[in-house]
């Protein structure tokens, strides 16, 4: 099995997602996020928080993982960050699941990670990707704020190219402040850049800036 884009289920946790963070910094971002998290019907659901971050990508991610029947967790490295990210969380009407630790430590928990959204500006962002257990069918990876990384050097092929897993393709979109994304094939599965009738298109209009943005999958 491979990861398989739904265009109906991205739309609905879209037009959720708008709904939801109309009021959210960074709502462009979430909604994006969401659409994707949820046309790939991801199952497990994985997002780095620390205190102070913006919350709209968390509610995205809650709500694709609604339409896909998944889980959806939030590693944070303290209880301070654990109490202010289920606080704001419950406000939206959202209970996450929390976990408390280095990220690199908790990810040996969980297996089979479908998605997963990294803050660029953390020091361990590249780290926790490089030791993500991802699923058999493969995986999109995301860091959000890229544009801020201090890691200037950073390439996707030097966290994901490992022998038990393959970079399919990348894209960077300047959307909120850099969107990084990339497409992982697992030695689970099996992902082709050939394979016909298999590119799907999604479009995402940044409300805030008018732009119009066209990624294929």
């Amino acid at each position: 099995m491979k990861l398989v884009w739904s265009p109906e289920t991205a739309s609905k946790a879209y037009i959720d997602t708008v709904k939801s963070c109309e009021v959210h910094q960074e709502s462009s971002v979430a909604e994006l996020i969401s659409a994707m998290a949820a046309g790939w019907n991801a199952k497990l659901i994985l997002e780095t928080w620390s205190q102070g971050g913006i919350l709209a990508t968390s509610i995205g991610l809650a709500i694709a993982s609604r339409h896909t029947d998944g889980r959806h967790v939030c590693i944070v490295p303290d209880e301070l960050s654990r109490s202010q990210y289920e606080e704001a969380m419950g406000e939206a009407g959202i209970s996450p699941e929390i976990i408390i630790g280095e990220a690199e430590e908790v990810m040996e928990g969980l297996a089979g990670i479908d998605f997963m959204v990294v803050d660029s500006r953390q020091r361990d962002f590249a780290g926790v990707l490089r030791v993500a257990k991802l699923s058999s069918r493969g995986a999109v990876l995301v860091c959000k704020n890229a544009s801020s990384r201090k890691e200037s050097s950073f390439r996707w092929r030097s966290v994901v190219d490992d022998g038990s897993r393959r970079l399919v393709r990348s894209v960077f979109l300047p959307v909120g402040n850099g969107l990084d994304i990339a497409h992982v094939a697992t030695s689970g599965g099996s992902s082709s850049n050939s394979g016909k009738g298999e590119s799907r298109w999604i479009k995402h209009v940044d409300r805030q800036s008018g732009e119009e943005y066209v990624i294929r999958k």
